[in-house]
């Protein structure tokens, strides 16, 4: 290989990891903003699903993603809910903190338009500590929070709540 074709593969495969690195920033960047929505959510598996109002603030560097906000149901009961991500190697690791108070470990990656987390919640929820979480960016001015856990009576996932938001 002569050198000037050796030096420029270096190069570009040196850039390989800044541009998705850049591609990740901008994605992001892109769920920054203030959001309001509707969606249900169950306290636990088998009970009846709950309305839920919600709103939140979320911002974005190149390498972290915050979101703070509150979900309303019942028309009285309101509980803040928020969730802290930070990029490294392609993986996301953090904290969620929802209506129990309790921190909860996120961790997982981006596929598509998705952020697809594991939870490790703070106590058991619905016989144990593991369910997902996914923060879906949805067109230009959607985004979608879902929480699947395992009945473990049945094995099957169930969708323990699902938030569709709108950018304000």
């Amino acid at each position: 290989m002569r050198p000037a074709a050796f030096l420029l593969s270096l190069a570009l495969a040196g850039s390989q990891p800044l541009a998705a690195a850049g591609q990740e920033a901008n994605f992001l960047k892109s769920l920054a903003g203030n959001w309001q929505g509707t969606g249900q959510v169950l306290m636990r598996i088998g009970s009846d699903p709950i309305n839920v109002r919600c709103s939140f603030a979320t911002a974005a560097g190149r390498v972290n993603f915050s979101m703070n906000g509150s979900c309303r149901g019942f028309l009285v009961v309101r509980r803040a809910v928020s969730a802290n991500l930070r990029l490294s190697g392609g993986r996301y690791t953090g904290a969620y903190v929802g209506p129990s108070g309790q921190p909860s470990v996120l961790s997982g990656s981006r596929r598509g338009n998705a952020i697809d987390l594991s939870v490790r919640w703070a106590r058991p929820v619905n016989g144990d500590r593991n369910a997902n979480m996914t923060i879906e960016k949805v067109g230009a001015d959607g985004l979608r929070l879902r929480t699947v856990d395992r009945d473990l009576t049945t094995g099957r996932p169930v969708i323990t709540s699902s938030i569709d938001l709108r950018r304000q």
